[in-house]
């Protein structure tokens, strides 16, 4: 530390990393259930020709003048007709010829009834499907919570596949459907169900930009960075309105709250949306922490506990000297203690230098922690969930200063005594070849 309670520790340039948690990725859930491939067969097994409901169709179709219309005659028509059918057994040659006629009608009925099963599950049993891995270049978008039947559809009707069914029925041989993810993919049309289910599955047919957000990164570094790689204009991320963004109530800006981690932004994606799921994943982690409860337990407000991540987070070393920076932090707040961290002047002014000058801590602004007492009034960068929960569980020392004497090597070094801080002062020096 120059002097201070951090300052001798060369402030962490998060520009240099490219660390950064995975941002989440809204997982696709096939809550609709696909049509199930037993209902689509099922017109292949369920009517054999023996089965009482074809037979019994056939017995109507194919005796409407005889015994079907007898039911609506009368008792005494019913007796005439019953003589009738005895007259008609007279001779063999005849009664053969009539039992040929009536099979011949039942053949043909079972064939009629037949081909018109088959026309009505064709599309089932056997969907039009293209052949080969298709042309041309074609996007399409599958929103959240598609079904395997939603997704064949809009492929069908962008001309990827042939039909609804020849999808659903590869999803479903494969088994897959719990696979696929919502997203814009791009695809070719007169594609085979298959080839087209193999697009989806991969994630380079995505059409998507990754953008990485190391710890540590101020908003002023944060959306520049979100303009260059995700190809959105760096006014408009600039201009968002922060109430539509979701911050918590306590906080008083972006500085803090746009959470490290990697970040997919989709076509059509648009500055507020980039930005409110940056702060939404704050609010992830800050739940999972339990950010208000474990302020509260060291005497903090929320603010004021993201502020401390921040410190520790801008202050960088390992993930293991994390709870140390913030003992040194908490040593000094309860000593009355000016922090003196040189992250925060550097803040103040904007830049980033492994050099503090003495002209450097002397800087007007309520940030300057070598003339002001206390936390800053704000976060000075975006901590990670790391220096959240450092923040949160402090190590037990009684360490007043810290130095990071090799940056290179990120080796940082904790005293409680003066004399120690100003040789630790000096071997950092060393290393930066100002000695």
């Amino acid at each position: 530390m120059s002097g201070d309670g951090t300052g001798g520790r060369a402030p962490n340039d998060p520009r240099e990393e490219e660390q950064g948690d995975v941002g989440d990725v809204i997982p696709f859930q096939a809550d609709d259930d696909p049509p199930e491939e037993a209902e689509s067969q099922g017109g292949e097994r369920a009517e054999p020709e023996g089965s009482p409901d074809r037979e019994g169709s056939q017995d109507r179709e194919g005796s409407q003048d005889g015994e079907g219309s007898q039911d609506r005659q009368d008792p005494q028509e019913r007796e005439d007709a019953e003589a009738d059918v005895v007259r008609l057994t007279a001779p063999r040659k005849q009664a053969m010829r009539t039992v040929a006629l009536v099979a011949a009608g039942l053949i043909a009925a079972l064939v009629a009834l037949g081909l018109g099963a088959f026309a009505v599950l064709k599309p089932y049993l056997s969907p039009d499907d293209f052949e080969g891995p298709g042309s041309g270049a074609v996007t399409v978008r599958i929103t959240p919570g598609s079904s395997a039947e939603a997704i064949g559809s809009a492929l069908a009707e962008a001309g990827v596949v042939a039909s609804t069914q020849s999808f659903v029925r590869a999803t479903e041989d494969r088994a897959v459907a719990d696979r696929l993810r919502p997203g814009h993919y791009r695809l070719r049309k007169g594609m085979a169900a298959g080839a087209a289910l193999d697009l989806l599955l991969s994630p380079a047919s995505r059409v998507v930009r990754r953008v990485t957000v190391p710890e540590g990164m101020r908003v002023s570094e944060v959306l520049p960075r979100l303009a260059r790689q995700a190809g959105l204009p760096l006014k408009d991320l600039q201009s968002v309105d922060k109430a539509l963004v979701g911050l918590p109530k306590y906080a008083p800006g972006l500085e803090g709250f746009l959470f490290p981690a990697t970040y997919e932004i989709e076509p059509g994606d648009t500055a507020v949306d980039v930005l409110a799921a940056m702060v939404e994943r704050f609010g992830v982690a800050a739940k999972k922490v339990r950010l208000a409860e474990q302020a509260a337990r060291v005497k903090l407000t929320p603010l004021e506990a993201v502020t401390v991540a921040s410190l520790i987070q801008a202050e960088g070393g390992t993930d293991e000297d994390y709870p140390k920076i913030s003992r040194v932090i908490y040593n000094r707040l309860a000593k009355g203690t000016p922090l003196e961290i040189d992250s925060t002047v550097l803040y103040a002014q904007n830049r980033r230098t492994l050099r503090v000058t003495e002209r450097d801590t002397k800087v007007d602004s309520p940030y300057n922690t070598y003339r002001r007492k206390g936390l800053p009034p704000g976060p000075i960068a975006n901590p990670g969930e790391k220096a959240l929960m450092a923040a949160l569980h402090p190590a037990k020392g009684d360490w007043h200063w810290f130095v990071t004497t090799d940056p290179a090597h990120r080796i940082t070094k904790f005293t409680n005594k003066e004399s120690e801080f100003v040789r630790y002062r000096e071997e950092l020096n060393k290393n930066l070849g100002a000695s």
